[in-house]
């Protein structure tokens, strides 16, 4: 069996490497308070700086901006339609629950005169 092995590459050690980081408190200090006194600078002029990692700035008013740019819908027909298809359903299923499947027949007069309703407009 040993023979076989020699024949084969041995497994080896996995090799770990470190690179140390240096960490210089002052020159941190410095680097933050720097980048403090730019944003302030540019809040003041009216500049928007984006870092790549800086999403909050880029969500901030985006929900706001949204909501004033769509319009409600102010269209009183479509809410009538959509009451009176409400209102013609439970009718309908009260109707079925008391006289049975004749009711059911008011559902094929019904679906024409709603995509008469519905195409119209076009």
């Amino acid at each position: 069996m040993k023979i076989l092995s020699l024949f084969t590459k041995a497994p080896q050690h996995q090799r770990f490497r470190y690179n140390p980081r240096f960490y210089d408190p002052v020159k941190e200090e410095l680097k933050e308070r720097e980048d403090r006194i730019k944003s302030e600078l540019e809040r003041e002029r009216g500049e928007v700086r984006q870092e790549p990692g800086d999403y909050r700035s880029r969500i901030a008013g985006s929900f706001q901006a949204a909501r004033k740019r769509s319009k409600p819908t102010t269209d009183t027909s479509a809410t009538l339609i959509r009451l009176g298809i409400l209102l013609f359903l439970t009718v309908l299923i009260v109707a079925y629950l008391e006289w049975g499947r004749p009711a059911l027949y008011l559902l094929f007069l019904f679906v024409p005169f709603y995509f008469y309703l519905k195409f119209k407009r076009k």
